[in-house]
């Protein structure tokens, strides 16, 4: 048991840690937007690559912050399922909802990325638009960086509930803490 408990502890602190440094990612979309906006329109200066970032940065923050989220609570559930029942009923729910659906959308998400980002890293492909940002392959990349996130999390999430179900409820996070 303390080998979940450890590999919890992990997974969890990875995505916290990556979650709160991506969010930086937010300002930097804000920032950059509100310079396109003023360069555009108040000087009449149009850098696609500036367009072109910032469409880059609010894309990482939805894949390299989607395990932080999902580490939070913060995707989608059936609620008026899932709040009603016991927390040994909320473990073995997330145990075979993770087990069912989402490792094996995962695994479809890999199976269909890998050879999109293959073929985008061979051929070192870059904005169809000249002046665009270089290394697209980088950002189709996220595809898979995200799987290893949510996955990971996934797996941390089906080991919590392991913890739970074989008497282990000290582990259990707060009640702020649980998906919900």
């Amino acid at each position: 048991m303390n080998a979940l408990i450890g590999f919890v502890r992990l997974v969890d602190s990875i995505n916290e840690r990556l979650g709160r440094f991506i969010s930086w990612f937010t300002l930097g979309t804000v920032i950059v937007c509100f310079l396109v906006v003023i360069l555009r329109y108040g000087f009449g200066i149009g850098l696609l690559w500036m367009q072109e970032l910032y469409i880059w940065f609010h894309a990482m923050v939805f894949m390299l912050g989607a395990g932080y989220t999902f580490l939070h609570g913060g995707h989608v559930r059936v609620d008026i399922l899932y709040d009603r029942r016991s927390p040994r009923g909320k473990a073995w729910t997330d145990l075979i909802c993770t087990i069912v659906f989402l490792l094996p959308w995962l695994a479809v998400v890999i199976y269909y990325s890998v050879p999109f980002f293959q073929s985008s890293w061979v051929i070192r492909e870059t904005s169809p638009q000249g002046g665009g940002m270089p290394a697209l392959y980088l950002l189709k990349g996220t595809i898979l960086v995200f799987c290893v996130v949510v996955g990971l999390q996934g797996l941390a999430l089906m080991a919590r509930s392991i913890l739970l179900l074989k008497g282990h409820p000290e582990y259990q996070p707060p009640a702020e803490e649980l998906p919900h």
